[in-house]
């Protein structure tokens, strides 16, 4: 066996943590076995609690393992109710190779994907009313979560109104699905506006209530920015804390400007956010997808969606740092040690048609349609798109957790630059477009005169 790692200093958080570890399994031995017992059941009933309808655990396939692993130990039998369900769960993740192996995915994003690929094909000019879009627009609305979650936690009060990423995660909306959604849904001429229109209310009003104390948004949860989870000594995978992110607060953001309260007060604090959090080279991190690419690429069209001039220096920094980061073969990319080693691998990698496109809708949203940048881009996308339709990327994209988990998205590929070249053919989307009016009612009574500094 390995030898025992050394203690950190006992005045450390580090150290602290590895002694209060060993004093609990030394405690574990003269623990009061009625105590212990209720602890154990107490915790196996919040997991219960916790079960979605499919048997599944948040969606994912990280906490269902552990999950079932955890009731297993406690002694649930594998043909309990709850077990059953659980394995099912974990077999409709499976990936069937043709040699008889399986593969069980981390997670599915239909939730994401429909609402990205409405955006898509409605910037490639698809009519707003298209059966198809339509279709998506119903799916969409029905996976409104209308219940509480854990994020009732920190806003009691707050009416339910988000949607999650999986087909069955209603513990767990996140911010980010509930902002691109509402954009997708803006998009689509619906038969029935006025559900839409009861639908959007409860997303924008859910997303304004889950804003951080900063002004940003985190994705799931409301200031979860305790470093304390992370020293834990048997915390050792990838995030447990859910701090705000550019990424998320831009979407968040541009939803909001869409929805006509571009200068509402909590839409400005996001912007005063954002603009604070630029990194020095001009670019944003990105937290959920890779990397800085995609935080400027979600950042510079969130704030000229609402209303940051092409001008400001925050966007002429950002542009600035796209155009020295594009490759000589006109696309974009980044690989992943940029989360590690950022000064080598900031914006730097082998091109890819998602990444390119992050770069391009920056540009576009930017008023560079006619740069030499966006048309080596643009180019670029052209010339390496298959026969097909589609784009090739074999390399990860998407961020799980920075570093440690990343994604491989698979219609990444496809709708991000269909995105990109449609709105290089036809123009940002919204762009002089009025708002409808019943979001021109609803925001009429928020609307403050702030103005962010230097725009």
């Amino acid at each position: 066996p390995n030898p025992p790692l050394p203690l950190a200093p006992a005045a450390s958080w580090d150290g602290a943590f590895q002694r209060i570890d060993k004093a609990l399994h030394a405690y574990r031995k003269v623990a009061p076995r009625r105590l212990r017992r209720a602890a154990m059941n107490t915790a196996a009933r919040w997991i219960i609690e916790r079960q979605e309808n499919d048997g599944c655990w948040g969606g994912i396939q990280p906490p269902a393992v552990y999950s079932v692993i955890a009731l297993y130990l406690l002694g649930y039998d594998l043909e309990h109710p709850v077990m059953r369900a659980g394995l099912q769960s974990l077999d409709r993740f499976a990936v069937w190779r043709e040699d008889g192996a399986r593969m069980i995915e981390a997670c599915q994003s239909p939730v994401w994907d429909t609402c990205l690929a409405t955006i898509a094909l409605a910037d490639a000019g698809v009519p707003a009313d298209h059966p198809q879009l339509v279709k998506a627009a119903d799916w969409m609305l029905g996976e409104q979560i209308v219940r509480p979650g854990d994020w009732s936690v920190k806003r009691p009060g707050l009416p339910p109104g988000g949607w999650a990423f999986e087909f069955h995660n209603d513990n767990y909306p996140d911010i980010d699905d509930t902002a691109e959604v509402v954009l997708a849904l803006r998009r689509v001429s619906h038969h029935d506006p006025e559900r839409v229109e009861k639908a959007i209310g409860r997303g924008v009003r859910w997303n304004l209530g889950m804003q951080s104390k900063n002004g940003a948004w985190g994705a799931f949860d409301v200031d979860n920015t305790s470093p304390f989870p992370n020293r834990l000594p048997f915390c050792d995978f990838g995030e447990v804390i859910d701090p705000p992110s550019a990424d998320v607060t831009a979407h968040v953001v541009e939803s909001l400007a869409v929805e006509g309260l571009a200068h509402d007060p909590r839409t400005r604090r996001g912007i005063q956010w954002l603009l604070a959090e630029q990194e020095q080279d001009g670019s944003w991190f990105g937290r959920w997808g890779v990397n800085y690419v995609y935080g400027t690429g979600s950042v510079v069209p969130a704030l000229t969606a609402a209303g940051i001039p092409a001008s400001h220096p925050a966007i002429r920094r950002a542009v600035t740092w796209l155009e020295s980061v594009q490759n000589d073969d006109g696309g974009w990319g980044e690989d992943l040690r940029s989360y590690r080693y950022v000064k080598e691998w900031s914006g730097r990698g082998a091109s890819t048609a998602s990444q390119t496109a992050w770069a391009l809708m920056a540009l576009l949203a930017a008023g560079e349609r006619e740069s030499g940048a966006v048309e080596r881009g643009v180019a670029w996308l052209a010339a390496t798109q298959r026969e097909d339709g589609s784009w090739d990327e074999p390399y990860f994209t998407g961020t799980g957790f920075p570093w440690d988990f990343s994604i491989n998205y698979h219609l990444y590929r496809q709708v991000f630059p269909l995105t990109a070249l449609g709105r290089y053919v036809h123009g940002e989307p919204f762009a002089d477009k009025p708002r409808p009016a019943a979001v021109a009612e609803r925001s009429a009574d928020a609307t403050s005169t702030a103005e962010v500094k230097g725009g």
